[in-house]
């Protein structure tokens, strides 16, 4: 009885061997035989903004808040008539809420005279397509500035240009990026003496907006911008 149960233990030993041996030896033989190469290909497009956005946000101070406020609607008036000028029209112009900061009310305030009491903030925001007008009459500042507006001081610019056509551009530029993928990847097959098949997988990579001339100034600030991607592509190698 010991023989046979030691016979068929022996028996199935061998086959649990075989069952893991040849899973084992197809799967690596398959990796053996896989050949393949990964490329990239870059694909780039010079665009323009084709939306400008432009925050005027100015304030107006007076020791009376109605003096102040009659003030600060005076050069609201000026803006939007200097806008009017420079051929923007309403639908382009959107009037911000007014922010009002009482000096007296800040109970840290020190012991000093305060002859400015209130000052009253407000936004003024020019959303247009026009994107190239905008820059202009952004140059043109200082006839505001004589008008009596008084702008809030800030560091960097007022003034972003956006553009949102990417999706109507990513198809051809997914195209011409996995297109120069290929070419890699077939300078990559002629010196390796083998043939280049059919994609095993792609990732499209993520597109970048950056500017085209400056590139030490923001993206955002410039009208001319560059639109970059770059496709990683695996193909098989024949």
């Amino acid at each position: 009885m010991k023989k046979i149960s030691l016979w068929y233990v022996g028996i199935i030993a061998i086959g649990l061997l075989f069952v893991g041996f040849f899973p084992g030896y197809y799967y690596y033989k398959s990796k053996f035989n896989y050949n393949a190469v990964t490329v990239k290909g870059l694909a780039e497009q010079d665009v323009e903004a084709n939306l400008a956005i432009w925050e005027i946000k100015f304030v107006a101070t007076d020791n009376d808040l109605i003096q102040a406020k009659n003030d600060l609607e005076k050069q609201t008036d000026a803006i939007i008539t200097f806008l009017h000028d420079n051929n923007f029209s309403d639908n382009e112009i959107e009037m911000g809420g007014t922010d009002t900061n009482d000096l007296m009310a800040n109970p840290y305030r020190g012991n000093e005279d305060i002859k400015s009491r209130f000052i009253l903030t407000r936004t003024l925001t020019l959303r247009s397509n026009q994107v190239h007008n905008v820059a202009e009459t952004y140059t043109k500042t200082g006839d505001l500035i004589s008008a009596g507006v008084v702008f809030e001081n800030r560091y960097d610019s007022p003034v972003s240009y956006i553009f949102t056509n990417l999706n109507e551009i990513k198809p051809q530029m997914l195209e011409t990026a996995t297109k120069n993928a290929r070419q890699a990847a077939l300078e990559f097959a002629k010196s390796s003496d083998s043939r280049v098949g059919k994609i095993h997988s792609a990732n499209q990579g993520v597109f970048s907006i950056l500017p085209r001339d400056n590139a030490n100034a923001p993206e955002a600030q410039q009208i001319n911008k560059k639109v970059r991607v770059v496709a990683t592509v695996e193909y098989f190698l024949e």
